[in-house]
């Protein structure tokens, strides 16, 4: 009996030394301070936040995996792939350039056009890009815009471009996004399963923090100027998605009263001119946010309701736009249902 009891009270102090030390773990895993990275990409900032029970510094292979991508796709490195295919001294593609190549095509043709890679000369002709600007006139507009609308071929299997002399290429309303996922692909092959993402507005969110909150994501305010203070129009939670938000109330300069936006259409060859200032896209993907959100600015709010309608109608979409003077907001039904106080 005295045996029995003596082995019953060694096993509940086992017991309490395993409770314990669960519940050590559990306090420590609460405890678990976030890695945050900041660096530069693309032309812009990026700040990565993920929690690692080993407590990496990742930055290091981070800014390498970016410094790889800016060399296939960038048009900001002089001698990046993407700029030599643009000027002619290549026709072989990297797998990145390759990708790229096969998601832009996707989202033109279901947009029915409103994303384009093909405008690059029109975009440097308006001053977005790294050449000097040189607002065209109907001549040279008319030239840019029927060199810009020239077919092309990419022959994926040769990893081969074939393409007319002048087409140039931008990927910039989908790159930011596609190293995004980069960045986030290569933590979560790492182990790393909570992290955020965040590449000049193009954000990521996996998993959760530690103490079981979801990730938390600004939408800014447009702003009245290019240099005034960011402002948080409403936050969103996220959990395995991305969010982007484009918008035409930085990238922009004035001429003589008029206003050129940053965002160039397709169809025109001109800065675009609507009441729309920014739409913020959640997907899985963020090249697709990215590309998507190019393709809403391009359109308008009105054509992209239709969009909605007959492509996308779970899409959760957040528009800002100028009602005479006064912002109002348009927001889809699943995107109303990520908004948190």
């Amino acid at each position: 009996m005295n045996h029995h009891s003596n082995i019953c009270v060694r096993h509940g102090h086992v017991g309490r030394m395993l409770f314990a030390a669960t519940l050590l773990l559990l306090c420590s895993c609460q405890r678990q301070e976030p890695i945050r990275l900041n660096g530069q990409a693309q032309g812009t900032y990026y700040t990565i936040i993920y929690y690692d029970a080993q407590q990496r510094n990742l930055q290091p292979q981070i800014d390498s995996l970016l410094l790889e991508f800016d060399r296939s796709a960038s048009l900001w490195v002089d001698s990046s792939l993407l700029r030599r295919i643009n000027a002619g001294l290549t026709d072989t593609l990297n797998s990145t350039l390759c990708a790229l190549f096969k998601q832009s095509a996707y989202v033109h043709d279901l947009t029915s056009g409103a994303f384009d890679i093909r405008v690059g000369r029109l975009v440097q002709a308006w001053g977005f890009s790294f050449r000097q600007r040189q607002e065209p006139d109907s001549l040279e507009l008319q030239h840019l815009l029927a060199l810009c609308q020239q077919p092309y071929e990419v022959l994926y299997a040769d990893r081969r471009i074939v393409k007319p002399e002048g087409l140039e290429f931008d990927f910039n309303a989908i790159a930011q996004g596609y190293s995004a996922d980069l960045v986030g692909d290569y933590l979560a092959g790492l182990g790393i399963n909570s992290y955020l993402v965040d590449i000049g507005g193009e954000v990521v969110a996996h998993g959760q923090k530690p103490d079981g909150q979801p990730w938390r994501v600004g939408i800014e305010r447009p702003a009245a100027d290019s240099l005034a203070i960011p402002e948080v129009e409403l936050a969103i939670a996220l959990h395995d998605a991305s969010v982007v938000t484009s918008g035409n109330y930085r990238k922009y300069y004035v001429k003589e009263g008029v206003r050129y936006s940053h965002t160039i259409s397709p169809t025109t060859g001109r800065p675009v001119q609507h009441s729309l200032l920014s739409v913020s896209v959640v997907t899985d993907a963020s090249w697709y946010a990215d590309a998507l959100c190019t393709a809403f600015m391009v359109m308008g709010l009105d054509e992209a309701k239709h969009f909605f309608a007959t492509h996308e109608p779970d899409l959760p979409a957040f528009f800002i736009y100028d009602d005479h003077g006064s912002l109002r907001t348009y927001t889809t039904p699943s995107f109303s249902k990520l908004i948190v106080k």
